[in-house]
């Protein structure tokens, strides 16, 4: 992916979905990618606000 600027990237995560829980059920799980942030870090958003 291209983004043009910091911020069109900080903010938008990506989310997994969980394929594998212990126990069962129904419900939906996602997962955040915090190390695709762009100073891989989930601090990016704070340090967006300070700039």
């Amino acid at each position: 992916m291209s983004y043009k600027t910091l911020d069109d990237v900080v903010g938008n995560t990506p989310l997994v979905k969980l394929k594998r829980m212990p126990g069962h059920t129904s419900n939906v799980v996602l997962g955040k990618l915090e190390g695709n942030n762009p100073a891989g870090s989930v601090k990016d958003r704070p340090a967006l606000s300070m700039i």
